[in-house]
């Protein structure tokens, strides 16, 4: 543990160097700051009412877990669900999300930290969401003999549980009362660490984008635009997918293509780079922002955040950024509008379950070659038969893979 305490100080140290030029990292020590007061004052305000802490790294395991959350204030509504955030990219976003009554960050994992957070919280269970390993929590989560869960796990070989050092990594995962896991396939890995408390129940979030799709209503905005138009819609693209995207897009020199962008950073400086980069290739463009939709012209910049999910209705085409960064983005949000996907993964696709799936049914294309992007999206768009078989296999796709949340408070006890 020494170790271990030592890297999540100097992990600190970075951050707090980081607020000097990185808004995030501003936001992440501010958002701490007498974090004991703030927490004890709020969790005052709940009176001597149940509490079930639930904790989310960021933006994205926040959509994961809230039909969990949802499930539980439906099932239990004398429970107040306490929401902690590791990352200001979720916390920016739900910091006034209605579902939870107290929503905060996690502070830094230290073993005073631990203790003290959980003395003021003292939830009667606890949820973390696929990841986050937090072990100074876990052992004090233990210690105080509160049931805890992890839910829609996934293990990859690559993950330190498997690795000779990862022995206190592996000690942890004795700290949850269960692992309701993905796939045979992590299930497979924990047993040859000798792991037995774990469920193969699925993943909550595909649970998430089936609702989200249930209760579409049409965006006015986003009618006018794409009305008339073949659309790819370019989701959490970083400035290396938008130049695949508009080299594409000039190839195909196409007067029935719209191409929308909904960046991954939506700050200033961000979007003027990719207003610059369109400008220098000639393409005209507008900005969601202006508030008025100009289907005249070809590029359209959506610079605001929390459309995504429900523009991809509006695609034909969708791609999905960050492969030539830290990893692609959420694949299920487009497909589950049954639309292709189209992302340039590398070798790196492979630790994304539903990439992998999406790939082998033929409904998604990892881009190997960015040349070869124009000729994927032509075959796409000039052959109706296999976008025909394309929403017909991701309907049966998402009818078998949706329902993990019930199966999950079916088995939760506490």
């Amino acid at each position: 543990m020494l170790i271990y305490n030592l890297v999540v100080r100097l992990y600190a140290l970075m951050i707090h160097l980081g607020t000097l030029n990185k808004t995030k990292a501003r936001q992440w020590v501010q958002g701490r700051k007498n974090w004991r007061k703030k927490l004890s004052k709020d969790i005052a305000a709940l009176s001597l009412s149940k509490k079930v802490w639930v904790h989310c790294a960021s933006y994205g395991e926040f959509e994961q877990g809230r039909p969990l959350m949802e499930a539980i204030r439906a099932k239990h509504p004398e429970y107040k669900i306490v929401l902690t955030f590791f990352s200001p990219s979720g916390y920016e976003a739900f910091k006034s999300w209605p579902g939870a009554d107290v929503i905060c960050y996690l502070p830094l994992d230290t073993r005073p930290n631990a203790r003290d957070f959980l003395d003021i919280v003292k939830p009667q269970a606890v949820v973390f969401i696929k990841y986050e390993f937090w072990l100074n929590y876990l052992f004090q989560l233990r210690k105080n003999n509160i049931p805890t869960f992890l839910v829609s796990a996934v293990f990859k070989s690559h993950h330190p549980f498997f690795k000779w050092y990862g022995s206190l990594f592996r000690k942890s995962l004795s700290t949850f009362t269960e692992l309701f896991i993905q796939d045979k396939e992590s299930g497979k890995l924990l047993e040859t660490i000798a792991v037995k408390n774990y469920q193969v129940s699925g993943d909550t979030r595909f649970d998430r984008v089936v609702e989200i799709k249930e209760n579409f209503k049409p965006i006015d905005y986003f009618e006018k635009y794409c009305t008339g138009s073949k659309v790819i819609i370019a989701g959490s693209s970083w400035p290396k997918d938008e130049e695949l995207l508009i080299n594409a897009f000039i190839e195909l020199n196409d007067s029935r293509l719209k191409l929308v962008f909904a960046p991954h950073h939506v700050e200033d400086k961000d979007i003027r780079q990719l207003e610059n980069l369109l400008t220098k290739k000639q393409l005209p463009y507008s900005l969601y922002s202006d508030g008025k939709p100009d289907p005249s012209k070809p590029v359209l910049i959506v610079n605001a955040m929390g459309l995504l999910n429900k523009i991809y209705h509006y695609a034909n085409i969708t791609y999905i950024g960050g492969g030539f960064n830290s990893g692609i983005h959420n694949c299920l949000e487009p497909a589950v509008y049954l639309k292709p996907v189209l992302f340039y993964g590398g070798s790196d696709y492979h630790k994304y379950n539903e990439a992998v799936e999406l790939i082998e049914m033929g409904v998604a294309i990892n881009i190997v070659n960015p040349e070869e992007t124009p000729i994927f999206i032509r075959a796409l768009l000039n052959d109706e038969a296999r976008l025909s078989q394309i929403r017909e296999k991701l309907e049966e796709y998402f009818q078998k893979k949706s329902g993990t949340t019930q199966k999950v408070m079916a088995m939760i006890k506490w």
